[in-house]
């Protein structure tokens, strides 16, 4: 039997369009929008006897909305486009589209309910409410590619269901090129930037995340290699309620990790220690990471502090080839050899410049900076750090260079998008990690 949670769904739901034909039309409406916005504001400053440039025109309050809120309602690729560009290339995108692009991190609305008992009937047949009891048809958190529901399974367990969109999986490779399409011949993205390398990958990367039972496996290998350390708690997939497009795990519970600032400080740096330890165990070790940083990925209970590990389905695969080489890297950084340093970095795939030349001189401080924290054996104090003002400063610079920039390389991408979140969550919760520490064993 479902239910309706009362009070909460009004405003905050809004139909996923299904089809392809539906979405190109929504993509269609994007455009014709963002160019009457043009048109409006470009009367009214001529009116006011400004001369406005296309790219005043283009990057207003109102277009800005235009386009965060339409690839909101479209979920799936389109938004996990911006958000991949937001977070992998905004050092090399206007402030202002790198802006519209942050909203979608956290701006996804729920599916009404008649598209919702729709996607159930399709995974459970039509008489899906009778396999649950008190089924909440408002999910308890909605994200790009599915939202998650609470409800009782038939032997009696507390579960969830992760729902995917419907029509999400079906166009991921025409919602990629819609959305590149729209930033290319908006002129929002800067003339030769090639971001093909970073699409290409998406679509291959977002086939994975769309497919619930290749993430009911990660979650499963994830659970087999940490079940023996106590400090963690994971979901268990029911395989028999699992399909393609819904994922059953047993529910569990915690708070929210980055709001641990009232909590001693012994506690803080001994959990992000934990969450630091399980990222270069990911990278080195298991060759396989869990790559989205978001918070709403980590729960933290307070009573027992063990931490909750959810959304497996940004899981990535490290070729051996790729981790020896970026460990060479980190050898490198650490020890201030800039010849190693440069060779490790090519064989990655990053654009390095000329030798003595600016560009490399700036690149090879940026990696220098980033490693500040692992280069010393002391804990690092991320919350008094000025590292972060340092790379905003430096990465302005860099935007300089944008014809010796190339795409880096992805898995590159996928392990520094971790990372950094690991740093701000450190920052936010004014935690203090020995990071040298944790890195050698896997240096050595």
């Amino acid at each position: 039997m479902a239910r309706k949670s009362q009070g909460k769904d009004k405003g905050q739901s809004r139909a996923v369009p299904a089809s392809r034909s539906s979405r190109f039309a929504s993509m269609a409406r994007l455009a014709g929008g963002v160019a009457g916005g043009m048109l409006a504001e470009g009367t009214r400053q001529l009116r006011a006897g400004k001369r406005p440039t296309s790219r005043d025109l283009l990057l207003t309050p109102g277009n800005a909305r235009r386009v965060a809120d339409q690839l909101a309602t479209m979920r799936g690729a389109a938004m996990k486009v911006g958000q991949i560009l937001s977070m992998d290339t905004g050092d090399f995108l206007p402030r202002e589209l790198t802006d519209i692009l942050a909203r979608l991190r956290d701006d996804a609305k729920h599916m009404p309910h008649e598209q919702l008992h729709k996607a159930m009937a399709e995974a459970y047949g039509a008489e899906w409410e009778s396999l649950f009891y008190g089924f909440d048809t408002t999910p308890i958190a909605a994200a790009s590619i599915g939202q998650v529901h609470r409800t009782i399974s038939p032997d009696g367990r507390d579960i969830v269901l992760k729902v995917q969109y419907p029509g999400v999986a079906d166009s991921i490779e025409s919602d990629v090129d819609n959305i590149a399409s729209l930033l290319r011949l908006s002129g929002l993205l800067p003339d030769g930037m090639d971001i093909s390398p970073l699409l290409k990958d998406a679509k291959e990367q977002l086939k994975d995340e769309a497919d619930y039972l290749k993430e009911a496996k990660y979650l499963q290998d994830f659970r087999r290699k940490l079940g023996d350390d106590e400090r963690y708690v994971l979901p268990e997939v029911l395989p028999q309620l699992t399909r393609r497009n819904v994922l059953a795990m047993t529910y569990v519970s915690g708070g929210p990790i980055d709001k641990l600032r009232d909590v001693p400080q012994a506690e803080r740096d001994r959990v992000m220690t934990a969450l630091f330890e399980l990222m270069l165990q990911e990278m080195f070790e298991l060759r396989m990471m869990q790559t989205d940083p978001n918070f709403a990925n980590y729960l933290y209970r307070r009573d027992g502090g063990k931490i909750v590990l959810l959304d497996f389905g940004a899981t990535r695969r490290f070729r051996a080839g790729f981790v020896n080489d970026y460990k060479k890297l980190a050898i490198a950084a650490i020890a201030g050899d800039e010849e190693r340093l440069v060779a490790a970095a090519e064989r990655l795939g990053y654009a390095m410049g000329e030798a003595g030349g600016d560009y490399r001189a700036l690149v090879m401080r940026f990696l220098s900076l980033v490693m500040e924290p692992m280069r010393e054996d002391v804990a690092y104090d991320f919350a008094g750090s000025d590292m972060a003002a340092k790379m905003s400063v430096m990465t302005e610079d860099i935007t300089r260079f944008r014809d010796a920039w190339r795409a880096p390389p992805m898995d590159a991408i996928y392990f520094h998008r971790k990372v950094g979140g690991m740093f701000m969550l450190a920052s936010r919760l004014h935690a203090r990690v020995n990071v040298h520490r944790l890195l050698q064993p896997y240096l050595a």
